[in-house]
């Protein structure tokens, strides 16, 4: 067994922007990053989740994003998820049935508290398959951001996810802090879970997703937290 844990979401980075979450529910907003051109029958604009944000008190879509679509990936309604599988996601398309992908995500608490960011797990998906988006027919292209793009790379992968056990949390899943001057996973999770292969947990940003060096650990962990899974982008 495999897995990796993946950052998706809008940031500083991608978008400018941090999506919401109350640090004492940990309710969150599933916000993506911004994509470019989509085919226009299948776009996902960020003005759709303007509602969303609406259940967070005195939080509102950036002017500099409602005129743009969401690079929706993860997309938690269909259970996929998409990758450049020649560069970054090159472990990713190597995933076989059973393997898994954990997500998480770096977004601005709504009351302050201990950190500026909280970086929490915002998901997760248990292989079922990894298919090429060029083999992908037209008729599913709604089904993954990579097939909304009016183009995309001949190396891009998608991983479609088993329904069973995969979808977006229902409320996330704190794992980071601020350690060495960055944002890591806790010293105490990196134990349990038997370590990543990123150094000493970083997660603040990485050219390619840490992969879980003992990946039985981290399931039983993830499991022990009673998670809610759903296949939705934002109940």
């Amino acid at each position: 067994m495999k897995g990796y844990l993946v950052r998706v979401g809008v940031d500083q980075a991608y978008g400018q922007w941090n999506a919401p979450v109350d640090p004492d529910t940990l309710d969150f907003a599933y916000v993506p990053i911004p994509d470019g051109a989509q085919h226009p029958r299948l776009a996902t604009p960020y003005a759709s989740i303007v509602g969303t944000l609406a259940r967070f008190p005195g939080v509102h879509m950036p002017a500099g994003l409602l005129g743009k679509s969401m690079h929706l990936d993860p997309d938690f309604k269909h259970l996929t998820y998409g990758d450049n599988g020649a560069r970054r996601g090159r472990g990713v398309a190597s995933l076989d049935t059973g393997d898994f992908i954990a997500f998480f995500s770096s977004m601005r608490p709504t009351r302050e508290c201990d950190h500026t960011l909280l970086y929490a797990l915002i998901g997760f998906y248990r292989v079922r398959e990894v298919v090429w988006v060029k083999d992908v027919p037209s008729r599913r292209w709604g089904e993954n951001a990579h097939t909304r793009r009016l183009s995309h790379s001949e190396t891009d992968v998608i991983i479609r996810a088993d329904p069973a056990s995969s979808g977006r949390l229902r409320r996330c899943i704190p794992i980071g802090e601020w350690r060495n001057r960055s944002y890591r996973v806790r010293t105490s999770l990196l134990e349990r879970w038997g370590h990543l292969s990123c150094r000493d947990g970083f997660i603040q940003r990485s050219a390619v997703p840490p992969s879980f060096l003992d990946p039985a650990r981290f399931i039983e962990w993830f499991e022990e937290q009673g998670p809610e899974l759903l296949a939705t982008n934002n109940p």
